[in-house]
C-alpha cells in the first residue's frame, strides 16, 4: 500500500491518496464497468470514480501499464503493508505518516515510470 501526496490526488480525495498497486489493467477485474466515470487528468494518467456515488476508486496509466486501486475500495485495507510514499516534494508540511516508508519525489516517480515504458535492450 502506498500514498500519493501530489496536489491533484490531494484535491481529488480530500487528503493523501492511499492506494494498493494492482499491476496492469489486465490484472484488475471490474465487476460493473458501466458504473465508472473516467477523468483523463494528464497525458499519462486517468482517475476512475464511481459515477453513482462519486467514490474515488482507481488511478491508472492511460496505456494500462499500471493500476493503483484506492485502499478503501477493499473490504479490509488493514491487510496491506504501508510501504511507499510518492510525490513527497508536494506533501504539505502540516502532516506526516509515522511509518517507515520508501519515499520518492515527483521527478523520481516520473523517471521510474518513464523508464518502465522504454524498450529493454539486452
Amino acid at each position: 500500500m502506498g500514498v500519493c501526496h501530489c496536489e491533484m490526488c490531494r484535491r481529488w480525495t480530500g487528503g493523501a491518496f492511499i492506494v494498493v498497486s494492482c499491476g496492469t489493467s489486465k490484472d484488475v477485474e471490474i465487476e460493473n464497468e458501466e458504473a465508472l466515470g473516467i477523468y483523463k487528468s494528464s497525458d499519462h494518467g486517468e482517475r476512475v470514480f464511481c459515477s453513482k456515488c462519486g467514490s474515488t476508486l482507481i488511478w491508472r496509466m492511460v496505456d494500462g501499464s499500471h493500476v493503483a486501486v484506492s485502499a478503501q475500495a477493499f473490504d479490509d485495507p488493514s491487510v496491506f503493508n504501508f510501504t511507499t510514499e510518492i510525490f513527497v516534494d508536494e506533501q504539505p508540511a502540516n502532516y506526516a505518516f509515522a511509518n517507515d516508508t520508501a519515499r520518492m519525489t515527483g521527478p523520481e516517480v516520473i523517471a521510474f515510470f518513464t523508464k518502465q515504458q522504454e524498450p529493454q535492450h539486452g
